[in-house]
């Protein structure tokens, strides 16, 4: 193939002499080595490196694989994921890099498959950074890691309960509006969710989703195939993403995350900016998270949160609409799906047919989704049909 249609390039390889055994080696070890060895070959540092696919097969981790590999290998990429395609997830990954560098997401991305074979499994250790530095401690779960977010933003912020309980008592007044949600005829204020129980301080129950069953699905086609559709397409204007770390202790702060930078690029990229946006759909595990999400958004300063959320109204008719659907806090968290949900929901708010909650000509949506401790980061900017 001439190179001017060249779709991408690989530019490095690496590779381990298969053996029979490895004996107290780790899945993690031999993937950082036959890593270093692709990056040598290609003439480039880690640095260079701002996108990873990884295989699901990393044994030291069941989930959020992606992340602890790049955590592990000192990278913070900009695109990351995993590819499950059984013997064909190799040469599915080089397609996958070259679109999403031809997208705009990343430009140098590391393709990587390694796996252990003990004779006796489950010998070698576990240099999984969240297993030895972690959970050890006490830092077992999501509750007592989103909790140790939110006590140091209000040590270095001086933000208060206050501040935190009214992210959940907007989201239960959205939800009033939606039939869908799991907390639909259940409102609750400022104070009820000060009430109820604490479960990891300064975190309370209200503060947190609730575990539910559900699922949700998008289809997505190319522009020239939406022209052709009965219904109005919403179109994806600007996509930015960033993986920093996988357990809380190797965060690079405490306060801030990365969706910083995932949407500074979905902005540039769709040249909007967060105030422009007729609705913010942002994830909402827990308070802190929608709190440093509004911050890092740039909608206000570090800090200055919960002024901002007294200062505005977030319900559909208001001038700044967050989680129209309740949110997961309000509409229920059903797993992964959970994020999935801020996605239909812009997309009901763009098309117009948000019924009983519609925000008034919506145009413009800023979704944004996390994983793990405020570790795993993607944003999009959403657009009405023109």
């Amino acid at each position: 193939m001439s190179a001017t249609r060249s779709r991408g390039a690989i530019a490095g390889i690496g590779e381990l002499k298969p053996t029979r055994r490895t004996e107290g080696r780790t899945t993690l070890e031999m993937i950082a080595e036959v890593s270093r060895l692709a990056v040598l070959d290609a003439g480039l540092e880690p640095g260079h490196i701002d996108g990873l696919l990884v295989g699901p097969q990393v044994g030291e981790t069941p989930q959020h694989v992606p992340a602890t590999v790049a955590e592990y290998l000192g990278l913070k990429p900009d695109m990351a994921n995993v590819v499950d395609l059984g013997g064909a997830s190799g040469a599915g990954m080089v397609w996958r890099a070259a679109a999403a560098i031809e997208a705009g997401m990343c430009e140098a991305v590391l393709c990587v498959l390694a796996n252990t074979r003990e004779e006796v499994p489950a010998r070698s250790p576990n240099r999984n950074p969240i297993r030895e530095f972690d959970v050890p401690f006490g830092a077992s779960g999501a509750n007592i890691s989103y909790a140790l977010l939110m006590q140091a933003h209000m040590a270095e912020h001086g933000s208060t309960p206050r501040d935190f309980a009214a992210i959940a008592a907007w989201a239960r007044s959205n939800a009033q509006l939606n039939p869908d949600a799991i907390f639909y005829g259940k409102p609750a204020d400022v104070d009820d969710v000060l009430a109820s129980p604490m479960v990891a301080s300064p975190l309370h129950l209200l503060e947190i989703v609730m575990p539910v069953a559900g699922g949700e699905a998008v289809v997505v086609v190319s522009a020239k195939c939406a022209r052709q559709l009965a219904k109005p397409a919403v179109h994806l204007l600007g996509a930015g993403e960033k993986v920093t770390h996988r357990a809380v202790s190797q965060a690079p702060s405490l306060t801030s995350g990365p969706l910083k930078p995932a949407m500074a690029r979905a902005f540039a990229q769709s040249g909007t900016r967060a105030d422009q946006m007729s609705l913010l759909s942002l994830y909402d595990c827990y308070t802190i998270m929608v709190a440093a999400t509004i911050e890092d958004a740039g909608l206000c300063a570090p800090g200055q949160f919960g002024r901002w959320v007294r200062d505005h109204d977030l319900g559909p008719s208001g001038d700044a609409p967050l989680n129209t659907h309740g949110g997961q806090l309000g509409f229920g968290q059903p797993d992964l799906a959970g994020g999935m949900t801020h996605v239909v929901e812009a997309v009901r708010q763009l098309r117009g047919e948000a019924t009983g909650r519609q925000i008034a000509n919506a145009r413009l949506a800023l979704v944004t989704g996390n994983g793990a401790t405020m570790s795993e980061a993607t944003a999009l900017v959403l657009g009405a049909d023109q």
